[in-house]
């Protein structure tokens, strides 16, 4: 006996085989990359718009490949500009030439061009043969270096002069002060110790004057100091003054003599002097400093290293001979490079330009100030 199918049974089987077809169709359209529902073509391939893992079927490097990006090399030969991008790649385009030609700068070096800084660079004065001034800038910065040349002609016979030459360092204010200050505080100075009944002493009166100078400096509150040297003439007399290794050398018939001592750290007296202050000396590449800073031990200025840097200066007078045939006044970019008898071989024929440029053909890097000062006039 051949039982029949249930026709209910039936009917659900195909309602179910149906419904699971139709969930089969769905789950395949879902995960087609190529359906237009879920991904249009203008967005499929658009890499600003769409960020999906490396896993995904949507960043397969056959779509990537497909992606139409904008030619590169057109939009940087172009010469019709539109774009603010283009507009600053041609700014930048002309300093980038300029920069490689550079035909200026080899013309500074041929020809002087007036501006303050090449302007400074050599000073020269002179006056009616009583002295001559050289100055040459240094290849280490700014010129710190100063002068004072002054002669008062008018007392006939008597003729006063006074002459400073300041080498500064750290700037050049403690220079220019003492240039501006230094011979009105010694003259102040001379002028109160004659009005004194006794005790009248020009050593005295010029060491009071380089101490003033030095004290008004300080309570300015400038960093920064300047040795000195300098030459007071009066009466027939000649009083050479130092504070630091600025120097003065004199020609007695062509043999040079040395008037001052250059104050170092490393001569014994100033040592011992540092020392004894509860300071010390150290070398620092070939250079004895004080405290590692400083090579000089006395000087104006140098409010830091006031306790061993003093302003006190070596002082010597002399009565002016005929055999006194000039004076050399020099900061130490001279005479690191130049010894004394040279610099007065050099000076007898009157070239004192010749003076400082043999220093400079030996290497120096430092400023170089000169004075030189024909005691001819001043014999009494």
């Amino acid at each position: 006996m051949q039982l029949s199918k249930n026709p209910i049974k039936q009917t659900n089987r195909e309602t179910k085989r149906k419904h699971t077809e139709d969930f089969t169709m769905k789950r395949s359209v879902i995960m087609s990359p190529e359906s237009p529902v879920f991904f249009p073509p203008p967005l499929v391939f658009s890499p600003t718009s769409v960020k999906t893992p490396s896993s995904s079927p949507r960043s397969t490097p056959p779509k990537l490949t497909m992606v139409a990006c904008p030619p590169r090399k057109p939009r940087e030969t172009t010469t019709t500009t539109t774009t603010g991008s283009e507009t600053v790649l041609k700014r930048k385009r002309p300093p980038m030439l300029d920069l490689t030609s550079a035909p200026a700068i080899a013309s500074w070096c041929n020809t002087p061009v007036k501006t303050p800084e090449k302007s400074e660079e050599v000073v020269e004065a002179e006056k009616d043969g009583y002295y001559s001034v050289y100055c040459k800038r240094g290849r280490r910065g700014p010129m710190e270096d100063r002068y004072i040349a002054a002669v008062d002609t008018d007392e006939g016979a008597r003729k006063k002069a006074f002459f400073g030459v300041f080498d500064g360092h750290g700037g050049s204010k403690a220079a220019e002060f003492a240039a501006m200050n230094l011979g009105n505080n010694i003259e102040a100075a001379v002028a109160a110790a004659r009005s004194e009944e006794e005790g009248c002493s020009i050593e005295r009166a010029i060491r009071d004057g380089y101490i003033k100078t030095d004290e008004d400096f300080l309570k300015q509150g400038s960093r920064g100091g300047a040795c000195c040297v300098t030459a007071l003439i009066s009466e027939g007399e000649i009083v050479v003054s130092n504070a630091g290794d600025c120097r003065a050398v004199i020609s007695r018939g062509g043999a040079a003599e040395a008037l001052t001592t250059d104050h170092n750290p490393s001569q014994a007296n100033e040592l011992k002097r540092i020392e004894a202050l509860g300071g010390y000396v150290d070398c620092c590449n070939g250079v004895w400093r004080i405290q590692g800073t400083l090579a000089v031990s006395r000087g104006i200025g140098d409010r830091y290293l006031k306790e061993w840097v003093i302003a006190e200066p070596e002082t010597r007078k002399l009565r002016i001979k005929p055999e006194f045939e000039f004076l050399i006044l020099a900061s130490d970019g001279l005479w690191d490079k130049v010894t004394n008898q040279e610099a007065v071989d050099v000076v007898r024929p009157y070239c004192v330009g010749k003076l400082a440029e043999l220093s400079c053909k030996r290497g120096c890097l430092d400023d170089i100030s000169l004075i030189i000062v024909q005691l001819q006039h001043f014999v009494p």
